[in-house]
Order: structure tokens, then sequence, then C-alpha cells
């Protein structure tokens, strides 16, 4: 049955929101820090972030990514590739299971469908103004903006040898209450990230080889309609 007419699917509804938040707020800890590998305290982690947030301008990311929905327990399998630049630019290209481009400038956001041939646009959702947004300076001042722990105080490494971080904002919002991440210590990449809502529903993301600071293009965050796509504003 097709899909009526303004319709976006669930996965760019809720789950979308909740990987653009995702999105912005691991834009300070994909990056590269020289924090060492042995022996890492909780304050040498928190301060990696810190450093990290401070050093990264933009980057890119292929990803999978696991949307779970606990009330309909449902879990939607993505795969696709991630862009991010400072401040507040974000491009989630998803190839599957249904191809689909969330595109944002910080001002705009388009959600492109291509087989509805239709664009949905609207003004940058509150979450990417707001909460999110903030999460950008935020993680580079990480222990005043959160209540941060190993996710395992006893072990804070986990079985692939990465540090695992439990990030509650200090003022949790409706689609980002908790942030956990896990680190590579010897190279301070992000390999792993899980958003939870405050509903309980999950986003949990697994990067494949993160560039940083190449120098994205402007016109990787502004979305051009093909011809015969219906534009419908939100």
């Amino acid at each position: 049955m097709p899909a009526p007419a303004g319709h976006v699917p669930l996965a760019v509804t809720r789950f979308g929101t909740l990987a653009l938040c995702l999105g912005l707020a691991l834009a300070g800890v994909l990056a590269l820090c020289p924090a060492p590998a042995a022996a890492l305290t909780l304050d040498e982690a928190l301060a990696a972030l810190e450093q990290a947030q401070r050093r990264v301008t933009d980057l890119k990311a292929p990803f999978r990514q696991l949307a779970h929905n606990k009330m309909l327990n449902q879990t939607i399998d993505a795969r696709g590739t991630l862009y991010l630049r400072k401040p507040g630019r974000l491009r989630w290209e998803y190839q599957t299971p249904t191809p689909q481009q969330i595109v944002s400038d910080g001002t705009r956001l388009w959600i492109y469908t291509p087989e509805l041939k239709q664009v949905n646009v609207s003004a940058a959702p509150a979450a990417l103004a707001g909460p999110a947004g903030s999460f950008l300076q935020g993680l580079g001042q990480v222990r005043e903006h959160f209540d941060a722990r190993f996710l395992n105080p006893a072990r804070p490494t986990d079985a692939e040898g990465l540090v695992v971080l439990d990030l509650i904002p200090r003022r949790p919002q409706p689609l980002l209450a908790r942030l956990i991440v896990s680190v590579d210590p010897k190279t301070w990449l992000v390999r792993q990230a899980v958003v939870h809502d405050e509903l309980g529903n999950t986003v949990s993301v697994r990067f494949g080889d993160v560039v940083v600071n190449s120098g994205l293009a402007d016109s990787l965050f502004v979305f051009v309609p093909p011809p015969g796509v219906a534009v419908v504003q939100q």
C-alpha cells in the first residue's frame, strides 16, 4: 500500500530525531586524542573527551544503527554513512533498509525518501538547537554538563578493550536522557554509542573507520530536491 501524502516513516520521526541527537552529541567525541592507553582513570578519560571536542571540526564515518522501540518491541537495523561538521551541520545517508537522507545546515532540516519521491522540510528541531546543540560545546566541558562514570567501575574496559563511559546529562531531555560511548583507548576514536530516551527507546550506532577534519564541503549539508520530488513544508 503506498504511503499517504506527508507520511514520514517511523525510523525518521522519533528514531530519526534521536539519531540526529546522537550525531550532534558525537561531534565532540569522534576525534583523535593523545590520552595514554594504560591505567586510564575516569578523570583522564573525561579530560580526553574534552580535548577531543576542542580539536574536531568535522567527521565522516560509515555506521550500522539499531533503533529499538520498547513499546512495540521492534528493532530497525539500518546502515549508511554519517557526516558532521561544526556548528550543527549533519548528514545521515541511509542505504538500508530504505534509502533515505536526513540533512541539516543547522537551521533547516530535510528528510528525503526516494521511494516516496518526497522531501519533508522544516526548521531544525529543538533537539538540534537545544540539548543536542549544547552538547557540541558541552563535551568540551563534559564534567560540567554530565554526570559521568565508567559503565562498569570495576572494569572500565569491555571484552574488546574499549573504554565504556556512561554519561548522564545534568539536564536530561526527552530524546537524550543517557549517552553511553565505547572508545578505543589507543586512538580515542568512538567505536560505538548508545542513546537512551526517556521512554526507554534506544539507538545504538557502531562506527567503521572514522575520518576527522577532512574539510567537508558546505554542499553536503544543504539538500537540493531532484526534479519531480514533492516538497512538503512542515
